[in-house]
Parts: structure tokens; C-alpha cells; sequence
């Protein structure tokens, strides 16, 4: 087997692989949306630290948005343009 990370050692690799086959189906999805919520923490920490943190939690979840799609479907869906906005 070869290792998938250039930083991590083979055989921590196989501890790992190793625990994610014991894990049940719903215990591997609990982790995703977990992991999910902590990079959107993260995204959000980093808007407020960009633009200020007197920014609304709307204007904060639009940033988030952003992120993930493109201008004309934040302007169609959300009326809000993130290049005017400086996102």
C-alpha cells in the first residue's frame, strides 16, 4: 500500500483507514457534518476578521455563501453582488 499523504507516515495511514472501515455509515456522516460546521466556524472567523465584526449574521452567511457560489446566482438568489460587497 502506498500512502495517500506526503506528510503522513504509512503506518499511521493504516491506523486510520483502519478506524474510518469500523466506523458505522451514520458515524462517518456525523463527522462530515461536523467537519463542515467547524470550516464554516472558520470561514466566518475569518470574514469578520477581514471585513469587521460589526458585520450582521445576514452579511456573514452571505459571505459564507460566496464562498461556494458563483456572482450571478448570489445576485439572482440573494440580491446580493459579493464583488460590490468586497468579498
Amino acid at each position: 500500500m502506498k500512502s495517500q499523504s506526503v506528510d503522513t507516515p504509512l503506518a499511521v495511514e493504516r491506523i486510520l483507514i483502519e478506524g474510518y472501515r469500523k466506523m458505522s455509515p451514520a458515524e462517518k456522516m456525523r463527522r462530515v457534518v461536523e467537519m463542515n460546521r467547524g470550516l464554516d466556524e472558520l470561514a466566518m472567523a475569518g470574514i469578520r476578521a477581514r471585513h469587521g465584526s460589526d458585520l450582521t449574521e445576514r452579511e456573514v452567511k452571505l459571505g459564507i455563501a460566496s464562498l461556494h457560489l458563483d456572482v450571478d446566482t448570489m445576485r439572482r438568489v440573494f440580491d446580493w453582488n459579493p464583488d460590490e460587497q468586497g468579498f
